[in-house]
């Protein structure tokens, strides 16, 4: 089974002519390069909720090949990528690359299982591979993940007196993810409101916030704007807190990974 949406597609609104683009570039990844997409969605602002209207796509999915193909003494290449234009930015990884970057830690691929938009996916393996990847999360590496990018992206991005209105955002996001990750046992969701709602009490930090989100959603990408004093010593605060952190990391059930392989590429 397929579905073409997801439960909060609603708030996150894909235009139907764009969706359909996007739908057929999928099937034709399919058609050109045999494999099978199991799971599509989108990734960056439209992903984590903040989109310009500028904004291009960034369609990622998860592909299986033939059984055969896993059998062979040269690999075949485990990316597929698009040449990416103004518009659509598509690649997708290799099921066995997605699982083996799942068993590091990788939390970009966790990310994209709580996408709130949905292109493609098959309902029975997108299930199991939440189960999986909720078995196998490794917050050690997701927490060191988030707050290296939070911390360069504030220290290289918002110093100046004017500043660009999505880098906060690209600041704020990694950085709230990284406190969810020390404060709570499951993955943090990808949608960047859900993490404010969750992360942040500060009723004026909360305001500054929903101000620079409706700035975002309505200008360009390039959109400058002067420095938010609020902001910045959250931000700086809150790197600081982050930085005499000690996340615990666990032993994790890799064997899972290796049943959903074999279940999904030999059909069963």
């Amino acid at each position: 089974m397929t579905t073409a949406d997801s439960p909060l597609h609603d708030a996150h609104p894909i235009a139907p002519a764009i969706r359909a683009e996007i739908m057929d570039k999928l099937a034709a990844v399919e058609a050109q390069e045999g494999v099978r997409i199991l799971f599509a969605c989108e990734s960056g602002s439209r992903g984590w909720g903040f989109a310009s209207p500028d904004s291009d796509y960034d369609v990622r999915f998860i592909f299986v090949r033939p059984p055969r193909d896993y059998l062979r003494i040269t690999p075949v290449r485990d990316v597929i990528e698009k040449v990416p234009g103004p518009v659509f930015d598509v690649n997708g990884w290799d099921l066995r690359k997605a699982l083996g970057l799942l068993a590091k830690g990788n939390a970009t691929l966790v990310e994209w299982l709580s996408s709130p938009v949905v292109y493609r996916a098959d309902e029975r393996f997108l299930t199991r591979l939440r189960e999986v990847a909720a078995a196998v999360h490794r917050p050690v590496r997701s927490f060191h993940h988030y707050h290296a990018m939070g911390r360069g992206n504030f220290r290289e991005y918002l110093q100046g007196e004017q500043v660009r209105a999505k880098k906060y955002l690209y600041v704020l996001h990694p950085l709230l993810a990284a406190k969810w990750v020390l404060e709570r046992p499951e993955a943090p969701p990808m949608a960047f409101e859900a993490l404010v709602d969750a992360m942040v009490g500060d009723p004026a930090v909360r305001q500054d916030i929903a101000e620079l989100l409706v700035l975002k959603r309505r200008s360009g990408e390039q959109e400058w704007l002067p420095a938010r004093p609020v902001l910045n010593a959250f931000i700086g605060e809150l790197v600081a807190q982050l930085a005499l952190a000690q996340p615990r990391d666990e032993a994790v059930p890799l064997e899972r990974l290796d049943e959903l392989l074999f279940e999904t590429v030999m059909g069963e």
